[in-house]
């Protein structure tokens, strides 16, 4: 692991710490009147997403975690597991649901995601801003209904339910954001 000093930290630099790993969100040189100088930072705890605020002495030095991102197709379901492809070499690789979390409403067949390696363990997931799914169910429109951005729920493919205007019908291809899980458009 290459050791760095707070002199060469960026935002987005991924540090492995005592306590676990942790990515830089943001930091603040800070030289006072009287004492040695500090770096403020606020960081992000990589595997459940926690917020910590945390003072370093200036030049401190300590690890750096080296974050591999691949770029991995879905194979298919197995169980509970995701049996993903990695694009590059095409090892295949079980991914406990559990690791996904609730960007696993997001995945169908051959879709393509993109996974932070740290060493052997998988510490996050990125999937596009928005997804094409199919609806597998929804309630007809109702004739008369007709209130200004009226919504009714539609369950997509993954079963995923979000809100969709009157006029979707089952079997349509929509437009989903992968941040709000909420509808953008037709497909």
């Amino acid at each position: 692991m290459p050791q760095i000093s707070t002199s060469d930290f960026k935002n987005g630099m991924t540090l492995d710490l005592d306590d676990g790993l942790f990515a830089l969100v943001e930091f603040q040189h800070v030289k006072p009147g009287k004492g040695g100088a500090f770096v403020r930072t606020t960081l992000r705890n990589v595997r459940n997403g926690g917020v910590v605020e945390r003072t370093f002495r200036a030049g401190e030095r300590m690890e750096r975690a080296i974050i591999d991102k691949r770029e991995m197709q879905l194979l298919y379901r197995d169980g509970d597991d995701y049996v993903f492809m990695d694009n590059a070499t095409y090892e295949q690789m079980n991914v406990p649901s559990a690791t996904l979390g609730g960007i696993a409403s997001y995945l169908v067949d051959a879709s393509t995601a993109l996974l932070q390696m740290y060493g052997d363990e998988i510490v996050g997931v990125e999937v596009p801003a928005s997804v094409e799914l199919t609806i597998a169910e929804t309630e007809p429109g109702v004739q008369g209904d007709r209130v200004s951005g009226a919504k009714k729920p539609a369950t997509l493919e993954t079963g995923l339910v979000v809100q969709v205007p009157l006029f979707i019908e089952t079997g349509e291809r929509v437009k989903v954001d992968t941040r709000s899980g909420e509808f953008i458009s037709r497909a």
